[in-house]
């Protein structure tokens, strides 16, 4: 693992894996709201398709359905547990376990990056250099969709598998701008009953300038 957090996230997912499957592990769990945002982002996106934080692989899947041809997707986290998990679930998409950190894409190969509440457990001062990996694997025009907890940006909270941070569209615009991004789509919404989380949900989609290094 290429840092001390990541492995400290890892393992914590890993004691949790079987609890998350159960509970939050198929697309049909998930609010509907949530799916068409992502299946809207997902057919407006061409090019190949990365989920990254897969978790145990259903909204990898779901990336793969879009349209009358299978797309290209593939799917990565840094869980050992939901990898192995995903790959017997959804044994013909393609699944590696690796860093945010040093993705292993060569530069521009990528369409659009999915990274659905994945990076809510990363301390704040990382995700800039996260963002510009990103950045780096994505396409000139490539596109991010980025779920995240809506709050007082930066300030940790108590989540159920290790530490979270908040969020706000405005403070990830600007460490996006610094990433080479552009917000085109933000959004905030108070959650519904039955939701896995009762904490305000945000999203935003971003796309790489073409200029960006």
């Amino acid at each position: 693992m290429s840092s001390p957090a990541d492995a400290a996230i890892a393992a914590a997912y890993d004691v949790r894996a079987e609890e998350y499957l159960r509970l939050g592990g198929a697309v049909d769990q998930m609010d509907p709201r949530d799916r068409d945002a992502i299946a809207r982002w997902r057919d407006a996106t061409p090019g190949r398709l990365l989920d990254a934080g897969c978790g145990p692989g259903h909204w990898t899947a779901f990336l793969g359905d879009g349209g009358s041809d299978r797309r290209e997707v593939s799917g990565l986290d840094i869980s050992a547990e939901f990898i192995a998990s995903a790959r017997s679930r959804f044994p013909d998409l393609c699944f590696d376990r690796a860093s945010f950190r040093a993705l292993p894409f060569s530069d521009g190969s990528v369409g659009g990056i999915l990274a659905w509440y994945s990076l809510i457990h990363l301390p704040p001062a990382d995700v800039p250099d996260v963002l510009g990996e990103f950045a780096r694997v994505l396409a000139p025009g490539g596109s991010l969709l980025l779920g995240f907890f809506a709050g007082e940006p930066r300030r940790p909270f108590a989540h159920a598998v290790t530490t979270a941070y908040f969020w706000s569209a405005d403070a990830l615009d600007a460490v996006l701008a610094d990433a080479g991004f552009e917000v085109a789509f933000a959004e905030q919404r108070e959650r519904e009953p039955g939701e896995m989380s009762v904490r305000p949900h945000g999203a935003l989609i971003a796309r790489r300038v073409p200029w960006a290094g």
